[in-house]
């Protein structure tokens, strides 16, 4: 099995920074793609960002110039960090990564996980 474990979310004042960290574990082969993405009451789940193990970036246009994503392929693990929040930033944020798991001797399965979702409040 995998599991993708988020950290990092809370409350922050308008202008404020956060950094959320996600690690995977698990019977893991090769990540492709970690990404992050929100959703906010009321709205559709949206990508923020994504990066591919060879670091090509790619950002939703409302937080382009703001957020950062990065990853650490050694520990399986993706950061968001997210500087000069929004009121509007407010959302659950959940990682996922796309990638070859569960391999046994019957062969890999190419998936998706999701993490458990992490909440992130911008105040003014």
């Amino acid at each position: 099995q995998v599991q993708l474990v988020e950290s990092g979310g809370g409350l922050v004042q308008a202008g404020g920074s956060l950094r959320l960290s996600c690690a995977a574990s698990g019977n893991i082969f090769s990540i492709n793609a970690m990404g992050w993405y929100r959703q906010a009451p009321g709205n559709q789940r949206e990508l923020v960002a994504i990066v591919t193990r060879g670091g090509n970036r790619n950002y939703a246009d409302s937080v382009r110039g703001r957020f950062t994503i990065s990853r650490d392929n050694a520990k399986n693990t993706v950061y968001l960090q997210m500087n000069s929040l929004k009121i509007e930033d407010t959302a659950v944020y959940y990682c996922s990564a796309e990638g070859i798991y569960n391999c046994s001797p019957n062969g890999c399965v190419r998936d998706d996980y999701w993490g458990q979702g992490t909440q992130v409040t911008v105040s003014s």
